[in-house]
């Protein structure tokens, strides 16, 4: 598969920057930072555009640089964000890999994997970034569209409504949203995934017009795979 990495942020105490961040007027950068990051951004990139394997690959490069410092409470950080970009393509499975350090990580921390399991608390939505605050709170739909909308990065937009979904709060208008999304990024995996939820809402419906629109689509998509 060919396709660029780009740049890609997450709640910013889950960005990679923020989380082997330096500052410019210090001392040099220690390797292991900069590769982290590097790594981890192919990671990322290459897990949305479908490649699985490089995508694990790189996860483990950037793991095995930060494993370098002996500190688990970033390993577990690196960790979120694997599961972060699994929530944004519809993958809904146990962030076991965190789990393993959740004691040695930070409330904030502990409060983000809950979110991404759609259970966190009352009591720790404060916790959470900002925009995910107001998702994780029990909003309208038409608040959580408000908040949706407030958002800029396109990745934290696709896991919060990986989010309202696994919590049964995902209106047809954010699941179009989602797939435009991931459709005007390129992001293979996670498209398909939204798709084939439109999909099952057109069958459900019984509209056989939109149904045969979206395979065709999802044909399109699946064509360089």
């Amino acid at each position: 598969m060919n396709y660029k990495p780009r740049r890609l942020r997450l709640p910013v105490f889950f960005a990679v920057a923020a989380l082997i961040a330096a500052c410019a007027s210090g001392p040099p950068v220690p390797d292991w930072q900069s590769n982290a990051k590097t790594a981890m951004d192919h990671a990322i990139a290459a897990y949305l555009a479908g490649d699985t394997r490089l995508a694990d690959i790189d996860f483990e490069r950037a793991r095995s640089e930060i494993a370098r410092t002996g500190r688990a409470d970033l390993l577990g950080r690196l960790e979120l964000m694997r599961c972060a970009a699994r929530v944004a393509s519809l993958v809904f499975e146990p962030c076991k890999s965190f789990e393993k350090l959740r004691p040695d990580t930070a409330a904030p921390e502990r409060a983000y994997a809950d979110y991404l399991a759609a259970r966190v608390q009352p009591q720790d939505i404060a916790l959470l970034p900002p925009r995910q605050r107001a998702i994780a709170a029990n909003l309208s739909a038409e608040d959580s569209a408000a908040a949706l909308r407030r958002m800029e990065d396109p990745l934290s937009k696709l896991v919060a409504i990986g989010v309202l979904f696994q919590a049964g709060r995902a209106n047809p208008t954010a699941i179009a949203l989602a797939a435009d999304t991931a459709s005007a990024q390129g992001w293979r995996r996670p498209l398909l995934a939204w798709l084939n939820v439109q999909l099952a809402l057109a069958e459900k419906a019984g509209d056989a017009g939109e149904s045969e629109r979206l395979r065709r689509r999802i044909g399109v998509v699946q064509e360089d795979q």
